[in-house]
């Protein structure tokens, strides 16, 4: 009998207004599994990880992960308590396009913030486990900068870490090299490389086809709110079978889709 799905999500809908951005999306994702969603921008890649960490309020449908069950009738769309929705946003951690951190702190500062002040966890586990964390994302020796002090590709590195630092049972990545200059990117992926080699669960909105190609073991295209096509990178990558995948990857050379990330 096969373990039930980490994340299972049905019939999630979200509009904005009169523009409805997802339609009846079905996923379901295992424990230790890694998904890359990829697609056109607009297609609603960002906004179906907003969904499912609960930062925007789906219109309809049902999202589980783990013991988490939310549901959205559409009439009645709203977030949970307040407790609730901290011990369930504290089992997703999410890395934005934007590191989002806190200038006047620390790298070290900035990891141990959610243990200490969410978490509850005594200052002296919280910045151990922060200094672990640090040098995990290879940043050992920049734990007393401040973010004006670190590249791009440092400041994401710090932002995974502050993530992990919650302990969640999901990690949710939307575009997170996207606003990184290109020679800063192999960095960021590197770190991803590694936790999914350690068995976290990973939902990845990315545009690195050949590293989605690589560490996915699921990718989901999305076009117009719609899942269009979903399998094995081998699959959807290599051999897609909706002329719209085929449109969408052809976009990149058959070398990109190919190849695997030149970080390793």
């Amino acid at each position: 009998m096969s373990a039930p799905p980490l994340i299972a999500i049905s019939g999630l809908k979200k509009s904005f207004g009169g523009n409805a951005v997802l339609k009846d999306i079905h996923l379901q994702v295992q424990r230790g599994e890694v998904v890359a969603l990829i697609g056109p921008s607009g297609s609603g890649k960002s906004t179906l990880l907003r969904c499912i960490n609960l930062l925007s309020v789906p219109n309809g449908g049902r999202i589980t992960v783990g013991e988490h069950s939310f549901d959205f009738d559409g009439r009645h769309a709203a977030l949970p308590g307040e407790k609730k929705l901290a011990q369930f946003r504290a089992s997703t951690g999410m890395v934005f396009q934007h590191f989002n951190l806190f200038p006047h702190m620390t790298a070290l500062q900035n990891v141990m913030e959610g243990p200490v002040t969410v978490l509850r966890t005594p200052r002296a586990e919280a910045e151990a486990a922060a200094r672990e964390l640090l040098r995990k994302v290879g940043l050992a020796e920049r734990a007393d900068y401040y973010p004006d002090k670190l590249s791009g590709g440092q400041k994401q590195r710090v932002a995974i870490a502050r993530a992990l630092a919650m302990k969640p049972a999901v990690m949710l990545f939307d575009e997170a090299t996207s606003a990184l200059d290109p020679e800063l990117v192999g960095e960021v992926l590197n770190v991803i490389k590694g936790l999914a080699r350690d068995g976290m669960t990973m939902i990845l909105v990315t545009h690195e086809i050949g590293f989605a190609r690589e560490v996915a073991d699921q990718v989901v295209f999305m076009r117009d709110g719609v899942v269009a096509e979903s399998g094995p990178p081998g699959v959807v990558i290599d051999n897609p079978r909706q002329e719209s995948t085929r449109v969408f990857l052809g976009r990149f050379t058959a070398g990109d889709a190919r190849a695997t990330s030149q970080a390793a």
